[in-house]
């Protein structure tokens, strides 16, 4: 990556450029901040070459739904990931389908045996039925909905078995007090939902953007819920 924002080689890198390219990272500016703080240790908006690789492994943290922080340098994590293409790590459609999924198979079948406890209707389960189950974790209401945003990947306001899966999953990452992400690393995107990564908009689940808004609606606000749901579940 370096040769790419150093053209001067001169073995550092500047704050304009880099935050050019961190920013093909996906992550948010707050994300982008905090990296570029932890890792320019001296303030002085210049970045050498190991402090440029402390960047790039804690942008590879942030995109795999780790704490950024630098107790989190040295957990094992997939090479970050850029939009630009002429990048030698980067994960292309085929590579991102190859990444092992990141729920093991001992938890997907804890998940399957709580999602088939909440009667199902053609292999799904509506908001209603998932809702109780995440205000039983007793996490913030804005978590819950960002649990919810991330794991419904189709938008259909349902959630399939392997989308609960990724619910419950980052509902237990919450509870273990790690952070969730603000958009769903590629480890955890479920096998069976990475093929039409290369097409976008190519969803056949949704018609048409009236669709798109009631499934956004299909889960109401989960506070205004948390009074009426009885969390017997």
């Amino acid at each position: 990556f370096l040769p790419q924002v150093d053209s001067a080689n001169a073995g550092r890198v500047l704050a304009s450029d880099a935050a050019v390219f961190l920013k093909k990272s996906g992550l948010t500016d707050l994300v982008l901040g905090k990296i570029w703080d932890l890792a320019d240790t001296d303030g002085k908006g210049i970045l050498n070459k190991q402090e440029f690789f402390v960047a790039l492994r804690l942008v590879a943290c942030a995109q795999n739904g780790l704490d950024v922080s630098l107790n989190s340098l040295n957990l094992p994590v997939p090479p970050p990931r850029f939009t630009d293409t002429s990048s030698p790590l980067l994960l292309s459609g085929t590579a991102s389908n190859d990444l092992p999924w990141a729920v093991k198979p001992e938890d997907k079948a804890k998940y399957d045996a709580i999602f088939d406890s909440l009667n199902p209707v053609n292999g799904l389960l509506s908001g209603d039925k998932v809702k109780p189950v995440l205000l039983n974790s007793k996490l913030p209401v804005d978590i819950l909905g960002r649990v919810w945003e991330l794991s419904d990947i189709d938008r259909d306001g349902m959630l399939d078995r392997d989308e609960f899966a990724v619910a419950m999953f980052l509902v237990y990452c919450a509870l273990e007090k790690e952070p969730v992400p603000m958009s769903l690393p590629a480890a955890l995107v479920p096998p069976s939902k990475r093929k039409p990564l290369s097409v976008p908009g190519a969803m056949p689940l949704i018609p048409s953007s009236t669709s798109t808004k009631e499934s956004h609606q299909s889960l109401p606000p989960v506070g205004i819920l948390a009074a009426k749901t009885p969390l017997t579940q």
